[in-house]
C-alpha cells in the first residue's frame, strides 16, 4: 500500500483510510490498545507529529517508509506530521515545547539539554546501534588516530556533534585546549579547501560526499586512501546518536503511552522494510526529498549509499530499538569526564533513570512477535557504486 507525501518540508502526513480497505491491504484488525492500558479508559491518539534533526534523508528512511506502506495506518493513526529540520529546530526543544509529540536526537545532545534546562525526557528508542561519526583528513597529513589531534584545526559542525572528539580525547587522556575547533558546514569544502586539518563526517553522508568529487590530479573520483579516517566507533569517545525521544511526564497519560507503542510499532516495521529493501527505501525517500521545500541536494546514488550505511548503525545483531546499557554508560561517561577546547565540562551530573526506558520499545517487539511480524535478522550490506554528485 504506498501513499504519496505532499507535506514537503513542514512535514509529511497520511491520509485515512475505511477500515474495510485497511484490511484489505494488511490483513490487519483495528490495533488492540488494551497493553498500553485498559482502552476504555481513553480516547486513543490518531494524529501524531516527530521532529527529525535534519532535512529528507536516508537518515530517517524508517520513518518515511512507514509513512509510504502505511505502517502507521495499521497502527491506528490518521495523520502523522515527519518535521524536518535544515538546523532551525533543535529536536529536543521542539519536544519540550510541545511542538512535537516526538523527536529524533543523539543522545549527547539531549543530555545537555536536559542538564540545562532541567526537564525530562525518555529515549524510548535507541534506533542507531553504533557511531557513525569519522574524522577525515589528507593520507599523510599525519592525523590517523585521536592522539594526533593535538594542535591541529579539528572540524566539527558545532551543536552538540563534537562531543565525541572531546570524550575521545578525555579517555586518551589529552589537552582538549590543544586543538582548534573549526566550525564547518554540512559538507566536505573545508577539507578540500584545507581550511581544516580534519573534517567532521558520518559514515552515510560527508564520507560519500567526498568521495563523490573527481580528483583533479586524477580526474577520477577520490579514493579512500587518499584520506585518513579515524572512526569514532573505535574510540573510548563513542556516543550513542539517532534515538526516538518521549516527554516523560507525558508518558503517565495512558493515551501518550499507548501511542509511544503504537509508534514504535510502525517505525519498527519500516526500518525493518528498509533493511530487506534498501534500494526501494532509498528510493522513497529521494522522491520525497525531491519534492520538499527545502532538502540538502543530493543525488538517488548518494541515498542508496546512506541507506546501506545506516542499516550497518541499526542492525548490529542488537535487538532493534533497545538501549543497550553499556554503551549508554559509556555515553553518559564521555560527557562527563570530557571537557571543550575552552576547559568548560559538557555535563556535570548523571541524567535522571528516566532518561531511558525499554519498557515501550520490549512491548512494541512483543506485539509484533504476536502478530507474526519478523523483526529479527542481521543485514547483508549492498556494493554501492558512487559516482560524480551522487547523481
Amino acid at each position: 500500500m504506498r501513499h504519496s507525501t505532499q507535506r514537503g518540508l513542514a512535514a509529511a502526513s497520511i491520509a485515512a483510510v475505511s477500515a474495510l480497505a485497511l484490511a484489505a491491504c494488511t490483513g490487519g484488525s483495528t490495533p488492540d490498545t488494551s497493553s498500553s492500558g485498559d482502552a476504555e479508559d481513553f480516547e486513543p491518539l490518531t494524529e501524531i507529529s516527530l521532529q527529525l534533526q535534519w532535512l529528507p534523508q536516508a537518515q530517517f528512511a524508517g520513518y518515511y517508509v512507514a509513512l509510504d506502506q502505511g505502517y502507521f495506518e495499521e497502527e491506528g493513526f490518521d495523520t502523522v506530521d515527519i518535521i524536518p529540520s535544515g538546523g532551525d529546530i533543535v529536536p529536543q526543544d521542539a519536544l519540550i515545547a510541545g511542538d512535537a509529540d516526538f523527536a529524533v536526537a543523539w543522545v549527547p545532545k539531549v543530555l545537555g539539554s536536559l542538564e540545562a534546562s532541567g526537564v525530562e525526557l525518555t529515549d524510548i528508542s535507541q534506533v542507531f546501534q553504533k557511531s557513525g561519526t569519522l574524522q577525515v583528513s589528507w593520507a599523510g597529513d599525519g592525523i590517523e588516530s585521536v592522539a594526533d589531534f593535538e594542535g591541529k584545526r579539528i572540524g566539527s559542525w558545532g551543536f552538540g556533534n563534537e562531543w565525541e572528539i572531546f570524550a575521545a580525547m578525555a579517555a586518551d587522556g589529552l589537552d582538549a585546549s590543544s586543538v582548534s575547533i573549526t566550525t564547518q558546514g554540512f559538507d566536505m569544502n573545508a577539507l578540500l579547501d584545507r581550511d581544516v586539518d580534519a573534517a567532521q563526517a558520518m559514515t552515510y553522508n560527508e564520507w560519500a560526499q567526498i568521495l563523490e568529487v573527481v580528483n583533479p590530479d586524477t580526474g577520477e573520483l577520490y579514493q579512500p586512501e587518499d584520506f585518513d579516517v579515524v572512526s569514532y566507533e573505535d574510540t573510548e569517545g563513542a556516543m550513542l546518536q539517532d534515538a526516538i525521544w518521549a516527554d516523560t511526564e507525558r508518558l503517565s497519560d495512558p493515551a501518550y503511552a499507548d501511542a509511544a507503542v503504537r509508534f514504535l510499532k510502525a517505525v519498527t516495521k519500516g526500518w525493518v522494510f528498509a533493511r530487506d529493501n534498501p534500494e526501494e527505501a532509498a528510493g522513497i525517500v529521494f522522491d520525497i526529498a525531491s519534492t520538499a521545500e527545502l532538502a540538502y541536494p543530493v543525488g538517488p546514488t548518494h541515498q542508496l549509499w546512506q541507506m546501506n550505511e545506516v542499516n550497518k548503525l541499526i542492525w548490529t545483531g542488537a535487538d532493534f530499538g533497545l538501549v543497550d546499557s553499556a554503551a549508554w554508560d559509556k555515553t553518559v561517561a564521555g560527557a562527563l569526564s570530557a571537557v571543550n577546547q575552552d576547559g568548560l565540562e559538557l555535563i556535570t551530573t548523571e541524567p535522571a533513570e528516566s532518561a531511558y526506558s525499554n519498557e515501550y520499545m520490549q512491548q512494541a517487539l512483543d506485539e509484533l512477535s504476536d502478530e507474526g511480524v519478523e523483526v529479527g535478522g542481521e543485514y547483508t550490506p549492498i556494493e554501492v557504486t558512487l559516482t560524480e554528485g551522487g547523481q
